[in-house]
């Protein structure tokens, strides 16, 4: 556990955030500015820094539940599908590995010319929790 970590925090319960899951050493909690509505990050619950630090072990768990959070965004929203990535080290905001789960649509403006990582914060705390509750639901179905 890093002490200043949010994303830790975040993963033991100790900082707000809207939470889809907490399982096998994981968590997957909403993008609190989101590219799109139904944005997740998946991420180990202990502290690791980059793809590197991440144990042998626990690459397979870390991508099945990316996998799993992609497939109830997509169903929880209609999406056409998800778009997965992973910064490793350059680009990362919160220096804690994590996984996105951005639902896609056909036209939707993530790609153009050049990759467009525009960010759409929720309005406010009530349409964060529908759209919390509303994977959790599609999560909990599949």
């Amino acid at each position: 556990m890093s002490p200043s970590c949010i994303f830790c925090d975040i993963a033991k319960g100790t900082a707000h955030a809207a939470v889809v899951v907490r399982e096998g050493g994981f968590a997957a909690f909403l993008d609190a500015r989101p590219v799109f509505k139904g944005h997740v990050l998946v991420v180990p619950a202990e502290h690791v820094p980059d793809l590197a630090a991440l144990p042998e072990e626990s690459v397979g768990p870390l991508f099945s539940l990316a996998r799993r959070i992609a497939l109830a965004v997509e169903a929880a929203f209609g999406s056409g599908g998800a778009f997965l990535c992973l910064n490793n080290k350059v680009s990362q905001s919160v220096p804690h590995l994590h996984v996105h789960v951005v639902p896609r649509r056909k036209g939707d403006g993530l790609f153009g010319k050049t990759f467009q990582w525009m960010r759409h914060p929720y309005p406010n705390e009530s349409a964060m929790v529908e759209t919390q509750r509303a994977i959790q639901a599609a999560l909990a179905a599949s």
